[in-house]
């Protein structure tokens, strides 16, 4: 049977695969093929072949037919269990939310009992918990709480028990970062490990990220390294409004560069970020791109959000609401969204 396969080159195939799988793309039930010194990597039959040839546009990739050997099924937790656990797959790294210590056992060792390349299970102990946005797990199989995990290209290290880091938006990041353009100048406020900027970064843009969290600043620059970007991140530990302080005889002289420097600003620090609307509208330029990132009642989502940003905002900058963009469901009534926004000076 004939199936369409991606071919590159051996060296890239690494780099293929993982942007193949994240996007849900890879198929999994035919083998990966070395022929001449090209890698074959067979894709489903409904995959976006053009989002593919984008998101592989960097690498010597094309799409051919080929008839791949057929790959044995694979032992999943599922046919262990009888039933279809939930879980999240962070690197080698199983996430699960089960109430029931048994129950969270049982699925654990089925995870860990099948063939997914998974190291260690853990069970969400707590809810994201304090300044810092981390929160405690419970380690069922294993015995590290730290991966790598790639996403669209990149590999970020990182551990869920010293920093927050949610795979679930791999979609949501990808968005923002696929409308960067070299040369720009991209501030994340919350930066995190970097899933923001290391892509942006890749994209030519010159990027600065601040945390709060030293363990996460500390895993920004190792993923920046990683990725070979280091060259184009600035990373510093400490809270932004800090970063960026008023009265200028109290700002350090780092701090003094970013005043009107930022050509697209990310504000995802959705249960606060309305506390920084002046920070940010001191870090934009004359033309920025505000990504803002809110959780609000579903009655109305957005509204808080804009009254918040045009009231921060004025009367300097003239406010056009480029996207309203519901990111996820976060709890009943609950909406996790995204306010694009152009402030234009």
């Amino acid at each position: 049977m004939s199936v369409r396969c991606v071919r590159v080159p051996r060296e890239d195939g690494e780099t293929a695969r993982g942007r193949i799988a994240d996007a849900d793309a890879l198929a999994d039930d035919y083998e990966i093929e070395l022929d001449d010194g090209h890698l074959y990597l067979p894709i489903v039959e409904s995959a976006d072949e053009a989002a593919l040839e984008a998101a592989l546009s960097d690498l010597d990739a094309d799409i051919v037919d080929r008839r791949p050997a057929a790959r044995e099924t694979q032992t999943l937790p599922a046919d262990i269990l009888g039933f279809e656990p939930s879980y999240e797959r962070l690197g080698d790294i199983a996430i699960i939310d089960e109430d029931d210590p048994e129950r969270a056992r049982r699925v654990a060792n089925a995870i860990a009992d099948s063939e997914l390349p998974i190291e260690t299970v853990v069970n969400r102990a707590s809810p994201v918990e304090g300044e810092l946005r981390v929160r405690e797990w419970d380690v069922l199989v294993g015995d590290t709480t730290e991966t790598v995990h790639r996403e669209y290209g990149c590999a970020f290290e990182v551990d869920i028990a010293e920093v927050y880091f949610s795979p679930r938006l791999a979609t949501e990041r990808h968005r923002i970062v696929s409308d960067v353009e070299a040369d720009e100048s991209v501030f994340d406020m919350f930066a995190g490990v970097g899933p923001f900027v290391i892509p942006a970064a890749k994209r030519g843009a010159d990027c600065v990220g601040v945390d709060l969290n030293a363990a996460a600043i500390e895993y920004l620059r190792r993923n920046a390294e990683r990725n070979s970007v280091a060259d184009r991140i600035t990373a510093i530990h400490g809270d932004v409004r800090e970063v960026v302080s008023e009265p200028p005889d109290e700002r350090s002289e780092a701090a003094d560069s970013y005043d009107d420097w930022a050509d697209r600003i990310v504000m995802n620090l959705p249960h606060s970020a309305d506390e920084f609307l002046d920070t940010a509208v001191r870090l934009a330029g004359n033309d920025c791109l505000l990504h803002y990132y809110d959780i609000q009642h579903d009655s109305d989502p957005f509204g808080p959000g804009e009254r918040a940003i045009r009231e921060a905002a004025a009367p300097e900058y003239d406010v056009d609401i480029e996207t309203r963009r519901e990111v996820r469901s976060y709890a009943p009534h609950e909406l996790n969204v995204c306010l694009d926004v152009r402030l234009t000076r």
